[in-house]
């Protein structure tokens, strides 16, 4: 089912967004968040239009620093998480949107409890993928996997002004968090190159390793009262699965979907299941 698709610059004080939709702006809206140093692509077109044919508009966007959207110089963060929270309501306000049902994968899902909280009329349903709480977690559950802080340290031998060093590089990552789901290397592949062709500035996407803020929103998920979804594979080498019990105990109205040996991703093999299951959420 072919859905309708266009691209719309959203500009806010001196912010500029890229965003893309698909599907009738008549139906009820979902918008897709990107986790850290990942541009709008990271939501696969194909996986977009689906989701549309089930009835809905879906938007992706680039948040800062990533894509087409403003960026700043490598190692400059003159923003925080509040900052990006407030981009996305900017987006769903430009769509005339009252509101959208928030789709977010790891910062993205951090981003959308913080919304949630600070904007909870502009949030009609939460989905929260590979993510943790926006707040204190269970101090016996582990850390980023020391995997992939041994890949990150091997960045400073990348060149960076190369595409296929950085092709290279970040297919490595890209298997790495892929968890016990088989990589698909070729369209891996295309997606970063894709990436690496569209940005404004590739390496700017690091300086959302340095982001900070929100703490007047820390450790309140008690009282998010929007309807959860949390969708976590069982191999997710960021954000341990475990997590998802504690983000059970404290948002009262989650639920949560199961994908068994998926790592820290999209993957392909998830998506009919994904794209049924935030269906499910959003009109059940």
């Amino acid at each position: 089912m072919k859905t309708d698709r266009s691209e719309k610059l959203v500009r806010y004080n001196d912010i500029t967004l890229f965003t893309e939709s698909f599907g009738n702006q008549e139906n009820p809206a979902i918008l897709l968040l990107a986790g850290a140093t990942v541009s709008m692509l990271f939501w696969d077109e194909a996986f977009c239009r689906q989701l549309a044919a089930q009835g809905f508009l879906v938007i992706r966007y680039d948040n800062r620093d990533v894509g087409q959207s403003t960026h700043y110089a490598p190692g400059s963060t003159p923003y925080d998480i509040v900052d990006l929270v407030d981009d996305a309501v900017a987006i769903v306000e430009d769509y005339q949107i009252q509101k959208a049902h928030w789709v977010g994968m790891s910062l993205g899902g951090l981003i959308a409890q913080i919304a949630a909280l600070k904007y909870p009329d502009r949030v009609a349903t939460l989905t929260l993928m590979s993510t943790g709480p926006w707040g204190d977690s269970d101090p016996n559950i582990p850390d980023m996997d020391t995997r992939i802080l041994d890949f990150h340290a091997k960045s400073s031998s990348v060149d960076w002004s190369k595409e296929d060093s950085v092709v290279e590089y970040m297919l490595e990552g890209a298997v790495l968090m892929s968890g016990k789901k088989p990589y698909n290397t070729q369209r891996g592949e295309k997606l970063i190159r894709r990436e690496f062709q569209r940005a404004h500035h590739y390496l700017s996407m690091f300086n959302h390793a340095a982001l900070q803020g929100g703490e007047s929103f820390y450790n309140r998920l008690d009282e998010i009262n929007q309807p959860t979804l949390l969708i976590h594979g069982t191999d997710d080498l960021i954000w341990h699965f475990r997590h998802t019990h504690v983000m059970l105990e404290k948002i009262r109205n989650a639920k949560l979907m199961v994908l068994e040996g998926t790592g820290h991703e999209l993957h392909e093999d998830d998506w009919d299941k994904i794209i049924q299951g935030i269906a499910n959420h959003i009109l059940g």
